[in-house]
């Protein structure tokens, strides 16, 4: 049942796939299809201290709330906004003397939610929270027990007057949750930082090849189209990443979201063959047997290099990745699935060690990669592009740098938005390195002193060191 009615889309009967939305007009690409703030959104406990329950911003010294202990703030304008959402979890959390799970607080801020404003918060929702799908009875028997485990939690925790649920009921708020929470990153969008639910967003069906993508900007999330979509044309966007094959991204998506996916791209196994494609040199190409075992290998050697990072130990991920990539040349083609994942994180390896002509190296393969396999407006490509010019830049490279920089921007028009902090941070690097190759024209020498000066005077950048560790 519709319940509201929005400008830019509207809600259908999409067959097998059940509900889903679809223009109302036509969009062209780095256009807002339509924005939207949470209903209800929770910080990840274990980010309770670093992260503001409010706004979401990843920041240093946030003001804890007085009472429960649990929440924190900017400020006191950050914390008087929330304070609607936060009283209820206030007084829970001070009952039982400590915060339960995400999931639990988001199920009982949904609850609370509903209860003050009926599930419907504006008239441009389209469909009421808990009339969302729960897919509670497909879940497999593990999933089962977690739920039922969340539930016992969720009614020591809950606290609304005399009013009471039925565990069936709570458990439809948990199956909602589980399908349809939606993870929010910090203000620059590098970050996990909590989860919460979008009535409206839940209704965009899934496609590997999807016509938008979604960005958290300023507090809400925008729809935003990747090209241009007509009239009419149902608005899609991808639950998972592309970078994977067909059969795994079914897979996934059966486990986590309980449907089959039977968009062109999986149905027509489309680019699986360059996700396992073997190198293609002069020479002559490498027999299956070898590929085979190569691959293998790589994935061995994946999980190993994993170990590591999570160890902390980069001198040992070098190593590991330089011996892997040794194995797979002329054999594994760089758009390999398993060779971009080995150049991924060698680059960010070898950029937090200062190896910075390596890094660049293998962040213009992984590039070349993924420009052959994702979809030109892809907001991990523009990502990928950009931590590659970065670490160009670093090695000198200032050409090549400043061209990907500028490619990057490009593409995260589209994707985030002219406003969004990433995208203005990468047009203060596109203004930076403008200049320095500027100067790099008019005198190489002078240049490249500068920037052996500069380097000596800076430890690793901070951001590479982050992204490596959440790769």
């Amino acid at each position: 049942m519709t319940v509201g009615n929005m400008e830019s889309a509207q809600l259908f009967d999409a067959g097998k796939k059940g509900r889903g939305l679809r223009a109302t007009k036509e969009f062209n690409a780095g256009e807002v299809v339509f924005a939207e703030p949470s209903f209800s959104a929770v910080v990840f406990n274990s980010l309770a201290t670093q992260v503001c329950h409010s706004c979401f911003r990843h920041q240093a010294n946030l003001h804890r709330c007085g009472q429960c202990k649990f929440a924190h703030y900017c400020d006191r304008t950050c914390q008087t906004a929330c304070w609607d959402e936060h009283k209820q979890e206030c007084g829970a959390i001070r009952k039982i003397g400590m915060a339960p799970s995400e999931n639990v607080r988001l199920a009982a801020r949904l609850l609370w939610r509903i209860h003050k404003d009926t599930g419907i918060v504006s008239d441009s929702q389209l469909i009421s929270v808990d009339q969302l799908e729960d897919h509670v009875s497909d879940l497999p028997e593990d999933d089962l027990k977690k739920l039922k485990t969340d539930v016992r939690t969720f009614l020591e925790y809950w606290s609304y007057g005399s009013k009471q649920h039925s565990v069936d009921y709570i458990s439809h708020i948990f199956g909602i949750i589980k399908c349809n929470g939606f993870t929010l990153s910090d203000q620059r969008g590098l970050q996990a930082v909590g989860v919460g639910l979008f009535p409206n967003l839940c209704l965009v069906n899934h496609d590997c090849w999807p016509n938008c993508t979604i960005i958290l900007n300023h507090g809400k999330i925008e729809l935003r189209a990747l090209g241009k979509i007509p009239e009419g044309e149902e608005l899609t966007v991808s639950y998972v990443d592309f970078l994977n094959l067909s059969a795994d991204r079914q897979k996934m998506l059966k486990e986590r979201f309980h449907f089959d996916c039977t968009c062109q791209h999986c149905s027509q196994h489309i680019k699986d063959d360059l996700m396992m494609a073997a190198a293609a040199g002069e020479g002559s190409k490498p027999s299956a047997d070898k590929v085979k075992e190569v691959t293998t290998f790589s994935k061995e050697c994946l999980e190993k290099i994993e170990g590591s990072r999570i160890e902390g130990d980069y001198h040992k991920v070098v190593k590991l990745c330089r011996e892997c990539l040794e194995k797979q040349e002329n054999v594994l083609a760089n758009t390999h699935l398993c060779k971009l994942r080995v150049l991924s994180v060698a680059s960010e390896a070898f950029s937090y060690l200062q190896f910075f002509s390596e890094a660049a190296d293998a962040a213009r393969r992984m590039v070349e990669g993924y420009m052959m396999l994702y979809h030109h407006n892809n907001a991990q490509l523009g990502m990928a592009i950009m931590r590659a010019g970065v670490t160009h830049w670093h090695a000198g490279q200032i050409e090549m740098g400043h061209g990907m920089i500028c490619k990057a921007y490009r593409i995260l028009l589209v994707t985030h938005g002219p406003n969004h902090a990433i995208t203005r941070d990468l047009e203060s690097m596109r203004m930076q390195t403008e200049m320095e190759l500027k100067m790099f024209k008019q005198n190489e020498k002078a240049y490249h002193t500068m920037r052996e000066t500069a380097l000596k005077n800076t430890s690793a950048d901070e951001d590479t060191k982050a992204l490596l560790r959440k790769q």
